[in-house]
């Protein structure tokens, strides 16, 4: 039967990065810039999940469409920050910046969906008008999916941003 040698002190090995949010959150972005990259090109499908004003818009407002195409890129720069924190090419970048750029974001995202699944739970049970602007389905989809998603990709940021500040050294034994 073969012996395995035995570490006779602790030692301090190579630090070990926990990169799983960050990659999780650029998937989350880059998913969320496909979708607006693809309705910015005049896909249609999912749109009227969104609100009658958006609906009306899609496809037939040029500015609307540049202005699809930039929240599109601003989404794809938000995926390339999260992939900064973890990938070799981010050690270019200042540090403290990405992990405030990051937590900043996750947070700005998340309160944005808390604040948005507070007032759709507030119309769904009717204590207050779903806007004029949104058709009552319309409503439903972003309670249950669009805010929803929100919430996760501002977790996701967070996450990454927690998870790469805290980072360190792993003790061997």
């Amino acid at each position: 039967m073969p012996t395995f040698p035995r570490r006779e002190r602790a030692e301090v090995v190579a630090p070990r990065r926990r990169t799983w949010a960050a990659h999780a959150a650029a998937l989350w972005a880059f998913a969320f810039a496909t979708m607006s990259f693809y309705w910015a090109a005049g896909g249609t499908f999912g749109v009227n999940t969104l609100s009658n004003t958006i609906e009306g818009l899609a496809g037939q407002n040029a500015w609307f469409t540049a202005v699809v195409w930039v929240t599109g890129a601003l989404k794809a720069a938000g995926g390339m920050l999260a992939l900064a924190l973890v990938r070799p090419w981010g050690e270019r970048l200042p540090r403290r910046l990405l992990l405030i750029a990051t937590a900043g974001a996750g947070g700005v995202m998340a309160l944005y969906a808390l604040a948005n699944l507070g007032a759709r739970a507030i119309q769904a049970i009717g204590l207050i008008p779903t806007p004029a602007s949104m058709h009552t389905a319309a409503a439903w989809w972003h309670l249950l999916l669009w805010d929803p998603w929100f919430l996760a990709g501002g977790v996701l940021f967070l996450l990454a941003a927690w998870q790469s500040h805290t980072s360190r050294g792993v003790i061997a034994r």
